[in-house]
């Protein structure tokens, strides 16, 4: 029961969440003064500008402080400009663009339950709420959440499922509207298991392990920091949820997309911040930057860098060790196909619009390159949380068999 490579490649994202801020060298104005960042900030060594100006794809894992933690990061060489990744990364991040996708929506400026009306409970989660404890529940939720459903939530009656349904999408709105009132202040505490886990402590800990992220861009670093009090031009928020399909259970995520466009020539021109607020199994917490970097002048070009670190209550144990090594094998895996297929359907792109010029292969060649970047662009939307469930499940799922063996 092993799950599709394309599924990993999909689930190799989401939620997720990004807090970046880059270095003031970010601002670069030469491929040598990115080469020098990323061998500084990011550990590039030699062969990987030698791979990277062959044109290949260069995928490397972070050092993490928490046994929980998986981090990777890659960069890639473009051939399109700013606005080309912009448009197509707006295209898809509302658009159920893939099967593992089994529903997604987004919060209006003014969240109402009517935003939530495509979303559906499993009805095996709702059967593991009625022996939902603080300390011992197999969904993730925090202790005020759990009582409410054993007050609100009638377990006795015919239609309990409509009940439980309701009730979570009633808390789900009051969490987003709280946290678009309030911040990471009023970001979730999950009291599931014995171990409560402090969403913004976990926020706080991603961020300090990609401090090297920081010192540059400082308005958008403070913009991030301060949500929602802070303001500046030129930045998109938008708050989505979604429900993925993932190994023994889906997923639902709600995460926090903050889009900014820097209006320098030079440097990063477009970054994304992914930030998981919530989801049900599975992940801790989950932080993801998407930076597209131009660099002009005598040797132009663009590149698009990612990096994504994220924590799931599933690495530690007695087959941590194991279980790391599978899931970063895979992450990097992953992550390089979705890069590089990035960059082949991109590139494309460029050349169906120039193609376009022609007025008789117009309509064709702008259907081509719709295609090719949202459908793309929707695994780079997705890219932000779900570095480790393959290896998860399926990990689960052969120690089940061989209890079951025995």
């Amino acid at each position: 029961m092993l799950i599709p490579t394309s599924r990993l490649l999909v689930f190799i994202t989401f939620c997720a969440i990004v807090w970046l801020c880059t270095n003031v060298a970010w601002a670069q104005n030469s491929v040598s003064d990115l080469h020098s960042i990323l061998r500084e900030k990011v550990g590039f060594v030699e062969n990987d500008f030698a791979a990277l100006q062959q044109g290949q794809t260069v995928v490397k894992l972070l050092p993490v402080q928490d046994k929980r933690e998986v981090a990777v990061s890659g960069l890639v060489s473009l051939q399109v400009p700013a606005e080309v990744f912009l448009q197509s990364y707006r295209e898809s991040m509302f658009r159920k663009s893939n099967p593992a996708i089994l529903e997604i929506g987004r919060f209006s400026n003014e969240p109402t339950l009517d935003d939530l009306k495509g979303l559906t409970i499993e009805n095996r989660d709702i059967e593991d709420l009625k022996t939902c404890v603080v300390g011992d529940c197999r969904l993730k939720l925090s202790a005020p959440m759990i009582e409410r459903f054993h007050k609100e939530v009638d377990w006795e009656a015919s239609d309990y499922h409509s009940q439980a349904t309701q009730l979570l999408k009633v808390m789900l709105l009051d969490y987003v509207r709280d946290y678009l009132a309030r911040g990471d202040v009023a970001l979730i505490e999950y009291n599931d298991k014995g171990k409560t886990v402090r969403l913004g402590e976990e926020q706080h800990a991603l961020r300090a392990s990609s401090s090297y992220m920081y010192d540059g861009l400082p308005k958008f670093s403070q913009y991030l920091k301060g949500f929602p009090e802070s303001k500046l031009a030129n930045v998109e928020n938008a708050i989505v949820w979604s429900k993925m399909k993932f190994g023994l259970k889906p997923v639902i995520a709600i995460n926090h997309i903050t889009i900014y466009k820097n209006e320098k020539e030079a440097g990063p021109q477009i970054l994304i911040a992914s930030k998981q607020i919530y989801a049900n199994h599975y992940f801790d917490s989950s932080l993801a930057l998407t930076a597209f970097v131009n660099i002009p002048g005598a040797s132009p070009g663009s590149y698009l860098f990612y990096e994504n670190r994220s924590r799931a209550d599933g690495l530690g144990g007695m087959f941590g060790k194991i279980k790391r090594g599978l899931v970063e094998d895979r992450a990097v895996d992953g992550l390089k196909a979705i890069l590089e297929q990035s960059k082949v359907n991109l590139n494309a792109s460029v050349l169906g619009r120039t193609e376009s010029a022609a007025p008789a292969d117009g309509h064709r060649s702008w259907r081509r390159w719709k295609a090719g970047g949202v459908r793309m662009f929707s695994w780079l939307f997705l890219i932000t949380a779900f570095v480790a469930l393959l290896a998860l499940s399926n990990y689960h799922w052969r120690s089940r068999v061989e209890r079951g063996a025995n």
